[in-house]
């Protein structure tokens, strides 16, 4: 099974990510969007996993005893690509968010699992392949300037997988962040 680790959004802020995706949507020629229900954060994509070693990801995400942290999105962006753009969100520098990524990297990678070596940089995917013919348009507008943040106080394990052709996000196991708020 296709899995990751993930901070799952609540519902403030993946009603504002729907507001941007469909403003992209509005300006663009085309590309694929993310739905709405699959909006997330990843900390560390694992690929495909046999079901033998779920096992072995859970303890490594059980290790995590870091507390609750606050999530800030803020501003948008995009990775140039030949054949469209990947449109993202920003995540706010947060040391919180950093060491627990870094953590599971380190327990998953203590278990054997082979992990991609570039360095972590957060972000929320809202579309692949997008193309905006009028290259000096802001697609965002006036959300650009807008701030939203949220507590994490858990991280999820995700399976991945096409149900009738769509692509579906399934949390199943999630590691609660113990303790008072890092800010």
């Amino acid at each position: 099974m296709r899995l990751f680790i993930a901070v799952n959004l609540n519902e403030e802020i993946r009603d504002y990510l729907s507001e941007a995706i469909e403003k992209v949507k509005r300006c663009s020629a085309g590309g694929t969007f993310s739905r709405r229900e699959n909006l997330h954060l990843t900390l560390v994509f694992l690929g495909e996993v046999s079901e033998g070693l779920l096992g072995a990801v859970k303890s490594a995400m059980n290790r995590i005893n870091e507390k609750p942290f606050l999530l800030s999105i803020e501003g948008f962006g995009k990775f140039r690509r030949r054949g469209g753009d990947i449109h993202w969100a920003g995540v706010s520098g947060n040391d919180a968010l950093f060491l627990i990524q870094k953590l599971l990297s380190t327990e998953l990678k203590k278990a054997g699992f082979s992990l991609e070596d570039r360095e972590y940089s957060p972000h929320l995917t809202l579309g692949r392949e997008i193309r905006i013919p009028d290259t000096s348009m802001d697609p965002y507008g006036s959300l650009a300037d807008g701030k939203r943040e949220m507590t994490v106080s858990k991280i999820s394990l995700m399976k991945s997988e096409r149900i009738n052709g769509r692509l579906v996000y399934t949390e199943i196991y999630e590691r609660i962040l113990q303790g008072g708020i890092n800010e």
